[in-house]
């Protein structure tokens, strides 16, 4: 089947409805507006300015940049002259920004709204050429809006080939150097074409973008899906803004990963303790009032479709949501098979699965029940790394996730662990991880979880405090971890269950390389960093124990 591609639905919009405001953007708390004519004239000139530079047809550009206007303005712009996009994500060291551009062979890179760009710089190798983009300066390299000022826009429609590379997405990483996934033009396609009126988006819809767009499921949900619909986008200014410009944007459609739910978990109970919150509720009138406010304070009182994605959410935190009015609607895909694989409708929500499979997605559980998928919009494969590409697909051209399912009777998919991260105690049982740290990710004073185990009697769980967390005594936190190590211990196997929790000092971060940039633990670093404690802490009495 044919669909049109993301240049011509611009090119729709341009045509019928050219005043209407597409992006909005906060520039120190004012809204700046682009319309789709006015979108559509800094891109087509952008794209002329590409074309005079007379790259190698189908070149990699790059581009590193927070969400703002330009990076979706400059995406287009590289589809529309011709190339191939290379997005990097905006807190990328040094070193991971230069292997991505080494290996993508990019000689131009788009710069834009970063936190610290000169910590950037170094990863970037001589004789790349930098633009910067419009409102985050970077004065040494050539301006956009410079650049757009000199050249005349493209007036013809360009029409690129459906078969064609449309971008290379570095993965970020939990097991070592980043891998870059190709995806051609008629992946974006066939997914938006199918996605966005399954869910239910149109014209009307009011996208919010803050998760990075260069993770697959911000650039399908908000780059592609408001472009397939016409749709209007604001953007976040700041972390410190974010509930600001929420509440201003009043989103019909909003993305949200466990650690933002969490977050909004920990600010409603501080302005409205627990205790409080259950006596409130279960007063008929005032309850209504009280969960309106709730949603009204999040800025989430229009939105429709309250998702949840990129890392399992724990079942707990969705329920308790439920219990204040927000339904959150669980998804899961990845960046191999063009974030598209399940998602849970508003109308058919069912906890701790994480939806039906999209049209026409075919799914099964091959060995050890990993979920494999097949569809028209899956990967070409990984950038310059045929064995790893060939090894990811089974005979007959399903993509092996390296997840770990179950799959019901009416299709719904539950995600119970992921393939690899399974491990072996000394007592040679096999224990999945992920449904264990999901449990005690329930617990609001737990901020990170990872349970290992490789080779001790029973598994440990290393666990980092919440802000709500680190308020707590030592004697609280211990009645806190304790009482979840009670009620979640009897729901595990024997093998499985908890020897102790570790309180872990300090955070893991992005910054300390304990996490990747789309914020997932890296495993096999924390592991190595802590595996040396593992006897000792074993052998500690007590439940709960401290790191020193």
């Amino acid at each position: 089947m044919a669909y049109k591609s993301p240049l011509e639905m611009l090119y729709q919009w341009e045509q019928t409805a050219p005043d209407k405001v597409y992006m909005r953007q906060p520039i120190n708390d004012v809204w700046h507006t682009w319309t789709w004519k006015q979108t559509g004239d800094e891109v087509r000139r952008m794209a002329a300015a590409i074309k005079a530079m007379n790259l190698s047809p189908n070149s990699n550009i790059a581009m590193v940049s927070k969400n703002c206007a330009h990076w979706m303005m400059c995406d287009l712009a590289i589809m529309m002259s011709g190339h191939t996009s290379v997005p990097l994500y905006p807190n990328l060291n040094s070193v991971t920004i230069r292997q991505i551009l080494d290996h993508s062979g990019a000689k131009l890179l788009f710069v834009g709204k970063l936190d610290d760009w000169n910590l950037m710089r170094p990863g970037v190798p001589e004789g790349v050429k930098c633009i910067s983009f419009p409102f985050y300066e970077h004065k040494e390299f050539e301006q956009w809006k410079d650049i757009i000022a000199r050249h005349q826009p493209i007036k013809e429609n360009i029409i690129r080939n459906p078969n064609e590379l449309s971008t290379i997405i570095y993965t970020s990483g939990t097991t070592g150097m980043p891998k870059g996934v190709m995806h051609k033009f008629h992946n974006f396609s066939f997914a938006a074409s199918h996605a966005m009126p399954y869910i239910g988006l149109g014209s009307s819809t009011k996208f919010f973008s803050y998760l990075p767009l260069s993770h697959i499921a911000e650039r399908l949900l908000v780059e592609i899906g408001s472009i397939y619909t016409g749709g209007e986008v604001a953007f976040a200014e700041s972390l410190e803004k974010f509930p600001k410009n929420l509440a201003e944007a009043k989103p019909t459609v909003f993305l949200g990963v466990p650690r933002i739910w969490s977050k909004f978990q920990q600010g409603i109970l501080k302005k409205l303790p627990q205790k409080k919150l259950n006596v409130l509720l279960q007063i008929p009138i005032l309850s209504g009032l009280i969960k309106k406010k709730i949603k009204a304070g999040i800025g989430l009182t229009e939105t429709a479709n309250i998702l949840t994605g990129a890392a399992p959410t724990p079942a707990t935190l969705i329920k308790w949501f439920e219990t204040i009015g927000i339904k959150i609607q669980e998804a899961y895909a990845m960046t191999e098979n063009c974030c598209y694989s399940h998602v849970t409708l508003n109308n058919n929500i069912k906890i701790g699965f994480v939806g039906q499979p999209l049209p026409n997605c075919e799914v099964k559980l091959g060995d050890n029940n990993e979920i494999l998928t097949k569809h028209e919009g899956l990967m070409e494969g990984y950038y310059k790394e045929p064995e790893m590409t060939k090894e990811s697909f089974t005979s007959d051209g399903f993509l092996k996730t390296g997840d770990e399912g179950f799959i019901d009777s009416q299709g719904f998919l539950k995600i119970t662990g992921r393939v690899k991260d399974i491990f072996k105690t000394a007592k040679g049982k096999y224990v999945a991880p992920s449904p264990i740290e999901m449990k005690l990710s329930g617990n609001s004073d737990v901020e990170q979880v990872c349970v290992v185990g490789t080779g001790l009697p029973q598994p440990i769980a290393l666990v980092t405090l919440s802000e709500s967390g680190k308020k707590k005594s030592e004697d609280e936190i211990k009645t806190s971890l304790g009482e979840s190590l009670n009620t979640i211990n009897p729901t595990l196997d024997a093998h499985e269950q908890l020897d102790k929790i570790v309180v872990i000092k300090g955070e893991w971060t992005v910054e300390n390389e304990m996490l990747t940039p789309s914020m997932k633990i890296k495993r096999n670093v924390v592991e190595k960093k802590y595996n040396a404690n593992y006897e000792n802490w074993e052998k500690q009495k007590g439940d709960i124990v401290w790191e020193k």
